[in-house]
């Protein structure tokens, strides 16, 4: 078993991250998912229920965002480990508002209650590390 790469294709990072709000019956937590794609091979996927209930979705795709970013730091350091060097990797995200959030630090009363903790998305988005894209995920 192994993947496979075509020679001479680039290889490049792609990173997804989605979520499922409230999804959990019992205590209303909701489910984030990422998935990482080198090329077109898929080398890494988290699903996870959060460890909190999320007030707005918002704050959830900002989570789910924060944990697929957290992810990407160490599949970079691999693949530097391998000679790889990649910059302004792409983080896919359907939802405009927390793409909003990662790109403008100075944001509304209403995002005041989010933890400092997941804010460490904003610094990489600002370094160049990332690049946060909008995609439309269908059900």
């Amino acid at each position: 078993m192994g993947l496979w790469y075509p020679r001479g294709a680039p290889l490049s990072l792609t990173d997804y991250s989605n979520l499922h709000f409230a999804s959990c019956k019992l205590d209303r937590k909701s489910t984030s998912g990422t998935c990482h794609l080198l090329g077109a091979s898929l080398i890494s996927w988290h699903k996870k229920k959060q460890a909190c209930v999320a007030l707005s979705i918002v704050e959830v795709e900002y989570i789910a965002a924060g944990t697929c970013c957290s992810h990407i730091l160490c599949l970079k350091q691999h693949l530097g480990d391998f000679g790889l060097s990649l910059s302004k990797i792409p983080l896919k995200c359907d939802n405009t508002s927390a793409i909003n959030l990662t790109k403008n630090p100075v944001q509304h009363s209403r995002t005041k209650h989010i933890q400092i903790r997941h804010h460490f998305i904003q610094d990489h988005v600002s370094n160049g590390d990332y690049e946060i894209q909008f995609m439309c995920f269908i059900d």
